[in-house]
C-alpha cells in the first residue's frame, strides 16, 4: 500500500494455544502509516470522528444545563410555597399573646345567650418562649335553674356553661400543616369527635368541632396564631346524697348547637382583642 494513503486497521484473529480460551479480545493490528492528509483512524466503523463526538458532548452539556435550571425553579417554588430549606417565619399578623391577654376575653354573644359571666376570665397557665407564646383561660357563666318544657323548675336541678380559650402565637414554625392534620382527628383528650364543619371567612382556616359529649370548639389558624374557643355545659342535681342522681325526663338538657353562631361570633371578637 502506498505511504500517505491513510492508515488501515485490520482485525487479526488471536492465536489459540492448547489449554487457552479462544474468547480473548486483542487490539487490532496496525498496518501502514497515516499520511499527513490521511483520514482519522477507523476501526470496524465504530469510532466516530471528532466532530460527531463534539456534537454529542455539546448536546449533553445543553441538556444538563437545562435540567439544572428546571430543578432550581422547582426547588425555588417549593421553598416559597412551603418554606422548605428557607428561613420563613410565620407572619404574626399583629397578634400579641402574653400574660394578661385573658383580660381581653369578654364573650358578649355567649353571655347574652346563656347568661352573664359569673366572674372575669381566669388565666390557667401560659408559655412565653422565643418559639411559642401560649395562654389558657376560662370563663364561667352564671348558673341557672333547669326548667321543664312547661316552664316549671326541674326539681332543683341546675345547669351552667363554661368557655375555655387557648391562644398560641408560633414565632419560628408555621402552625398550619399541624393545624390541618388535627382536623382529621377522631378523638381529642379521650372524647370522640362527632363531626367537623368548615367555618368560612374566619382567619386563614377555621373549623367547628362538635364532640360526642355535645361540647363545641371553634379552631382557627391565622398566620402564626392558633385560637381555640370551646363551650361546654354541665348539669347538677339538687342533692347527690339523697339518691336523686338521674335527670328527670321532663327536663331538657342544654341544646349546645343552638349557641353555635354565638361561639363563632365570640371567637372572631377574641381574635380582634388579641391584636389590640
Amino acid at each position: 500500500m502506498p505511504r500517505g494513503a491513510g492508515t488501515v486497521r485490520r482485525f487479526v484473529p488471536p492465536v489459540v494455544r492448547p489449554g487457552e480460551s479462544p474468547y480473548v479480545i486483542t487490539e487490532p493490528e496496525l498496518v501502514g502509516e497515516a499520511g499527513p492528509d490521511g483520514p482519522p483512524d477507523q476501526v470496524s466503523g465504530f469510532d466516530r470522528g471528532p466532530s460527531a463526538g463534539g456534537r454529542r458532548r455539546g448536546r449533553g452539556l445543553l441538556w444538563a444545563a437545562a435540567g439544572a435550571v428546571v430543578a432550581s425553579a422547582v426547588w425555588a417554588t417549593a421553598v416559597f410555597a412551603y418554606g422548605i430549606g428557607g428561613d420563613r417565619k410565620p407572619d404574626p399578623r399583629g397578634y400579641r399573646v402574653e400574660s394578661g391577654s385573658c383580660a381581653a376575653v369578654e364573650l358578649k354573644a355567649l353571655s347574652a345567650a346563656v347568661g352573664p359571666a359569673g366572674a372575669p376570665s381566669t388565666e390557667l397557665d401560659g408559655i412565653e418562649h422565643p418559639a411559642l407564646h401560649r395562654i389558657r383561660c376560662t370563663v364561667d357563666f352564671t348558673v341557672a335553674v333547669v326548667r321543664a318544657p312547661d316552664g316549671e323548675e326541674g326539681v332543683g336541678w341546675s345547669t351552667g356553661y363554661q368557655a375555655s380559650l387557648t391562644a398560641e402565637l408560633h414565632k419560628e414554625t408555621d402552625p398550619r400543616p399541624e393545624f390541618e392534620a388535627s382536623s382529621t382527628l377522631t378523638e381529642i383528650d379521650g372524647t370522640g369527635v362527632d363531626r367537623v364543619e368548615r367555618v368560612p371567612g374566619l382567619g386563614d382556616l377555621a373549623y367547628l368541632l362538635i364532640m360526642e359529649d355535645e361540647s363545641m370548639s371553634v379552631r382557627v389558624v391565622d398566620g402564626g396564631a392558633v385560637v381555640t374557643l370551646t363551650l361546654t355545659s354541665w348539669m347538677s342535681p339538687p342533692d347527690i346524697d339523697n339518691g336523686t342522681e338521674s335527670l328527670p325526663e321532663v327536663v331538657d338538657q342544654p341544646e349546645m348547637l343552638a349557641h353555635r353562631a354565638e361561639l363563632i361570633s365570640d371567637t372572631r371578637e377574641v381574635m380582634k382583642a388579641l391584636k389590640s
